[in-house]
């Protein structure tokens, strides 16, 4: 096992780059809101925590105004904690809002006029001394743990500022909801994302099935070519019913062009194999003896000469054939004036036939225009005029005729000809097939002009007919849709 092989990495499916994107796209965006809630909430948890540090200066302010000094035992009293004599003895308080400073996690500190501290409720947190006038906040760190500080001047009751007071939170309670609040929110995302990862693979597995039936009704026509198989369609109406219509026309003119491409061969092979029979039956009896006498020799190389111009005008009609069963593909839109086609034909054939009496009757009001390629048009009128001018024996009159109604254009060639009989009718589109195939084949005809004919006019949504009359000529109709061109700079463009 080469050293590639043995590395190479196993290929993500659609449906598992699906869930990880769907994933990665919940990640993301809750990811995003929960930073934004919780940083609301950490905001609110402090705003909260504010508040209550300046409850605790507002209520030491209400208590301490009527004092003009600041003592520590005065302040005691006036606070109505319990003393021992001892400031560690401090702890022990006895009224609600001793309690309540201790549920807080709040210690208070009380400085007099001078800046020296004359009270502290607890000894656990000392963050020092700062003046302030006005209520301010601060968050400290000391010793990794923060601490939000709440500052203000402390007056008595007429206006006079006695000291300053200096409420620590140590924030115990904000720490303990935050952590909480981002525990809670982790665990949300990774339930979030592992949630999503399975829906998102569970959806893209029922959204994915056509991708599955197209896949193997490819691999199943990969395998037998000739199976006439096709993708399931779902009334879904989406982007994957489409595709697998897409995929079913394709698969239909696949097997459309398998089948014409049999046809073409078989046809070939039955064609040629009268020339070449007899090409190689004159070659072998000049081999023979026929070289030695010059009469011989003549009638064969005459004889191998016309059955090449014939294997060669074959082989050229098959190709025409061919390219008409292809249209689809490289002509499908194409616009051509049929007024300037028709009359153009017209001229070619009055010139090259002078001893015909050809007539055009043009019954259009203004020009006419339909979606063919213009080669094409061209093609169908001279395969019909030249079956007109090949079966006219005695009377020598062809008429053309241009008509149009409010979405057709009608083009009709008349001949005066033999005619056909009414069981030949239907077969005169066949390919090779020949009223006379004696006459036709003196006519130097391989039974392929109709044929063409009929699959370009079909090719382009149009449609061919024929009325005979067995001694009294033919009539080919052709019907095309009508190609609306509102303005000629337009037409002009294409």
């Amino acid at each position: 096992m080469s050293k590639k092989s043995k590395f190479s990495l196993h290929p993500v499916s659609l449906k598992e780059k699906w869930a990880l994107a769907t994933a990665l796209g919940v990640l993301f965006i809750v990811t995003l809101f929960s930073i934004v809630i919780i940083y609301r909430f950490n905001h609110l948890l402090l705003k909260q925590q504010q508040n209550q540090v300046a409850d605790t200066i507002s209520m030491v302010q209400r208590r301490v105004a009527p004092n003009n000094k600041l003592t520590t035992e005065n302040i005691d009293q006036t606070l109505q904690f319990a003393t021992s004599g001892k400031r560690e003895a401090r702890n022990n308080y006895d009224d609600s809002f001793a309690r309540e400073l201790a549920q807080n996690h709040t210690t208070l500190t009380i400085y007099n006029q001078q800046k020296q501290e004359v009270f502290r409720s607890k000894y656990d947190v000392h963050l020092g001394f700062k003046d302030a006038t006005k209520l301010t906040f601060k968050r400290q760190t000391k010793k990794g743990q923060n601490f939000l500080v709440g500052r203000q001047a402390l007056v008595n009751q007429k206006g006079v500022k006695i000291g300053y007071i200096q409420v620590t939170n140590s924030l115990a309670e904000y720490n303990r909801i935050s952590r909480q609040m981002t525990t809670i929110t982790t665990v949300l995302i990774v339930l979030a994302i592992i949630l999503a990862a399975i829906v998102g693979y569970s959806l893209a597995a029922w959204l994915l099935r056509p991708i599955n039936d197209i896949r193997d009704t490819v691999n199943e026509v990969k395998e037998h070519p000739d199976k006439n198989v096709r993708v399931p369609i779902i009334k879904s109406h989406d982007e994957l019913a489409t595709l697998g219509s897409l995929v079913n026309s394709m698969l239909d003119q696949m097997h459309r062009y398998m089948d014409q491409q049999q046809q073409f061969v078989e046809d070939v092979s039955h064609e040629l194999r009268t020339p070449v029979a007899v090409i190689q039956g004159h070659m072998e009896m000049l081999l023979r003896w026929g070289k030695d006498d010059p009469k011989i020799l003549d009638e064969s190389l005459k004889a191998s000469l016309q059955e090449t111009k014939r294997m060669q005008s074959l082989v050229t009609e098959m190709l025409d054939l061919s390219r008409a069963e292809q249209i689809e593909i490289n002509y499908s839109e194409e616009v051509t004036n049929v007024n300037e086609v028709v009359h153009q034909v017209y001229n070619d054939f009055k010139m090259i036939h002078p001893d015909f009496t050809i007539r055009l009757d043009d019954d259009t009001y203004s020009e006419v225009f339909v979606k063919i390629y213009r080669n094409h048009l061209e093609q169908v009128l001279i395969i019909l005029l030249d079956n007109a001018v090949k079966y006219s024996e005695t009377r020598n009159e062809i008429h053309i005729s241009l008509s149009q109604t409010t979405s057709t254009v009608n083009i009709a060639v008349q001949d005066f000809g033999e005619g056909i009989s009414a069981e030949n009718l239907q077969k005169v589109f066949d390919r090779f097939y020949r009223v006379d195939k004696a006459r036709s084949r003196d006519k130097g005809g391989n039974g392929l002009g109709l044929s063409i004919a009929n699959r370009l006019v079909t090719a382009y949504h149009g449609k061919i007919a024929i009325e005979s009359s067995l001694g009294y000529g033919s009539i080919f109709q052709i019907q095309l849709p009508e190609y609306k061109v509102h303005q000629v700079d337009e037409y002009n463009n294409y």
